[in-house]
C-alpha cells in the first residue's frame, strides 16, 4: 500500500497536463499535494451514538409539556365523571316520577296536590305584611293561623287554574223548567252537595249540527268564561250527562237570577218610575259598554234576556248569538237580533255592521221600560220596517247618505212630502224630559253612524238630571216566577243560525203617513183638524 502511494507521488508529475508545464516547481508541488489528498482512500465513518450517550434531542418533552398533558388528562376524566353523575341523577328523578305516577293512579285521585312532595323542588314562601299594624303573620299549610306572634309572616296565596274533565250533571237536582229559548232549555236546579240554586241551560242541537258542538254553543261558553262584570250573568261551570257520546248532553251552569225584565213588565200594574228606568238603563249600558270594549257583540238584546235580582241588580244573559269581532269586522251573519229589536240597516240587508246594532236594541228597550210593552211590534220584516219609519221618520240623503246602497232599500218608494215624515218620538213619549227625548232619538237614529256608543251614553246628561237614578238597594222587589210553571213568551223567537235574511222586494211606503199633514202638534199631544 505504501509502495502504491509512493508510486502515485512519483508519477504525479506526469499527471500534470502539458498546458501547466510552464508553472514553477513550488506551484507544481502544491498541486501534486492536493491531488494526492484527493486520491487517498476514504476514512471509516464515525460510529452512531449509542443509547448510553448523554446527548439530548431538541424534540424531547420538557417538564412544562408533561404538566400540561397531565392537566388535560385530569380535565377529561372530570368531564366523564360529571356526565355520568348527571345521567345517574336523571335516571333517579325519572324513577321517582314514575313511582309518583303509579301511586297517584292507584289512589284514583285527580288532585295535583296528591303527588309525592319529595319529587318537587323546595319553593320559597312568599310573605306579605299585615295591612293593619304593619307586622306580618304566618299561616300554616292548612290555612289555620299559628299562635299569635308579633313579627310572624302571612303566607300569600294565589288562585291557580287547572285542567280537568267536566263534572257530571248528576251533581245537580233539577227543580223545574223555566223556559225554552232558541239555543237551549233553561231549568232551575240545586247542587246536591251545597244546596246552591243555579240555572241549568241545556244546549239545543239542530239537525245541521249533528257533526259536533254547534258554533253558537262554543261562542257562548267562550264569551261567558272570558267576561267578568257585575251586569253580565256569571258562568259557574260546564257539566255533561252520563252518556258523553251524545253531543246534546252539555249543560251550562249559570248563576240563578230571580226575574227577567220581560215577565216583570208584563205583570206590573204601573210602569217603572223614571228614576227606576234610569237605574235599569244605566246598568244595561254599563254591561254593553264592557262587551263592546272587549270586542263582543251581543246581537240579541231584549227584555227577556235581561235578568233582575231582588237587590235591584240587572244582568245581561243569553249569549247564544254573541260573537267576537275585530277591526276590520269579519264576515258576519245578516239574520241576527229578534225582529222587534232589529235595527233598520239589518232589515234592509246590510252585510257589514258593528256595535250600533246593539245600541238600537238598547233604544228599543228604553222605550219598552217607559211603556211596559215592546216599542216596535212588527209581524214580519216589511211590517217591522213600516213601524220603524212611522215612529222615526223615513231616511233621507242628508240624514243617512249610504241608505240607498243597501240591498233592500233600492226598490223602496217614499212620499214626496218630507215635512210630514219626521220622527214621532216626542209625540209618543210625553213624560220624557228634553234630555231623555234627545237620548232616545239618538239611539233610534236610522243612520247607525249617528247612534251614540255605550260609553258616550253613560256620560249623557239624562242620567245627571232630576230625578236621579234610584239606588239599587232601594229598588222594589217582585215575586219570583222561576219556581212556577214554564214561562210562555208572547214575542218572536231569535233567528236561527244559518237562515237567510228576508228580501223585502218592491215596497211602497208612500201611504203610511197619510193624514199626518192634517195634524196640529201641541206640547206633548196631538190634535186632528176636522
Amino acid at each position: 500500500m505504501g509502495q502504491s502511494r509512493s508510486m502515485v507521488a512519483a508519477e504525479s508529475p506526469r499527471l500534470i497536463p502539458a498546458s501547466l508545464h510552464h508553472l514553477n516547481g513550488s506551484a507544481i508541488a502544491s498541486l501534486n499535494k492536493r491531488l494526492s489528498r484527493l486520491l487517498r482512500p476514504n476514512p471509516q465513518p464515525p460510529s452512531p451514538p449509542t443509547m448510553a450517550s448523554n446527548a439530548k434531542s431538541r424534540w424531547a418533552d420538557s417538564a412544562e409539556d408533561a404538566a400540561l398533558d397531565a392537566k388535560l388528562k385530569r380535565e377529561k376524566e372530570d368531564k366523564k365523571r360529571l356526565k355520568a353523575e348527571k345521567a345517574r341523577k336523571a335516571a333517579e328523578a325519572e324513577r321517582l316520577a314514575q313511582q309518583a305516577r303509579v301511586a297517584k293512579s292507584s289512589n284514583g285521585t285527580e288532585n295535583d296536590g296528591d303527588v309525592n312532595d319529595s319529587t318537587r323542588p323546595a319553593k320559597r314562601r312568599k310573605f306579605t305584611p299585615d295591612a293593619e299594624d304593619g307586622t306580618t303573620t304566618a299561616n300554616g299549610d292548612d290555612g289555620a293561623p299559628p299562635d299569635a306572634k308579633e313579627g310572624a309572616a302571612k303566607l300569600m296565596r294565589f288562585p291557580v287554574g287547572h285542567w280537568g274533565k267536566c263534572r257530571s250533571v248528576e251533581n245537580y237536582d233539577k227543580l223545574n223548567d223555566i223556559e225554552e229559548g232558541t239555543y237551549g232549555w233553561v231549568s232551575r236546579a240545586k247542587e246536591a252537595s251545597s244546596g246552591k240554586v243555579v240555572a241549568l241551560k241545556r244546549l239545543k242541537i239542530e239537525p245541521s249540527d249533528r257533526n259536533g258542538l254547534p258554533v253558537t254553543g262554543l261562542r257562548e261558553i267562550q264569551i261567558l268564561r272570558d267576561c267578568s262584570h257585575r251586569n253580565i250573568v256569571n258562568l259557574e261551570e260546564v257539566v255533561v250527562g252520563d252518556d258523553t257520546s251524545k253531543i246534546e248532553n252539555i249543560f251550562l251552569v249559570l248563576e240563578f237570577v230571580e226575574h227577567d225584565l220581560k215577565s216583570i213588565l208584563e205583570d206590573m200594574p204601573e210602569p217603572f218610575l223614571l228614576s227606576e228606568v234610569k237605574t235599569l238603563l244605566r246598568q244595561l249600558t254599563a254591561g254593553v259598554a264592557y262587551l263592546h270594549d272587549n270586542w263582543i257583540l251581543h246581537r240579541d238584546l231584549k227584555t227577556s234576556n235581561l235578568l233582575l235580582n231582588n237587590r235591584g241588580q240587572l244582568k245581561i244573559a243569553d249569549f247564544g248569538m254573541a260573537r267576537y269581532v275585530g277591526d276590520p269586522a269579519p264576515k258576519l251573519t245578516q239574520l241576527v237580533v229578534t225582529l222587534w229589536y232589529r235595527s233598520p240597516e239589518l232589515l234592509l240587508g246590510a252585510k257589514a255592521y258593528g256595535k250600533a246594532v246593539d245600541m238600537w236594541s238598547v233604544g228599543c228597550i228604553f222605550g219598552e221600560l217607559l211603556t211596559r210593552e215592546p216599542l216596535l211590534q212588527g209581524t214580519n220584516e216589511v211590517d217591522q220596517v213600516t213601524k220603524i219609519f212611522e215612529l222615526c221618520g223615513v231616511p233621507t240623503q242628508e240624514k243617512w247618505p249610504s241608505f240607498r246602497s243597501l240591498p233592500n232599500a233600492r226598490s223602496l218608494r217614499f212620499p214626496k212630502t218630507p215635512n210630514v215624515t219626521g220622527s214621532m218620538i216626542r209625540t209618543k213619549f210625553t213624560t220624557l224630559t228634553n234630555a231623555g227625548c234627545k237620548l232616545l232619538n239618538d239611539l233610534l237614529s236610522l243612520n247607525p253612524d249617528s247612534r251614540p256608543s255605550a260609553k258616550e251614553m253613560l256620560e249623557h246628561k239624562y242620567f245627571r238630571e232630576d230625578p236621579k237614578p234610584k239606588k239599587e238597594g232601594m229598588f222594589p222587589t217582585f215575586p219570583s216566577k222561576a219556581g212556577q210553571e214554564k214561562r210562555r213568551r208572547h214575542e218572536p223567537n231569535a233567528p236561527v243560525r244559518g237562515q237567510n235574511a228576508a228580501d223585502l222586494g218592491d215596497v211602497d211606503f208612500s201611504g203610511i203617513f197619510q193624514g199626518r199633514d192634517k195634524e196640529e202638534k201641541g206640547g206633548g199631544f196631538s190634535l186632528r183638524m176636522v
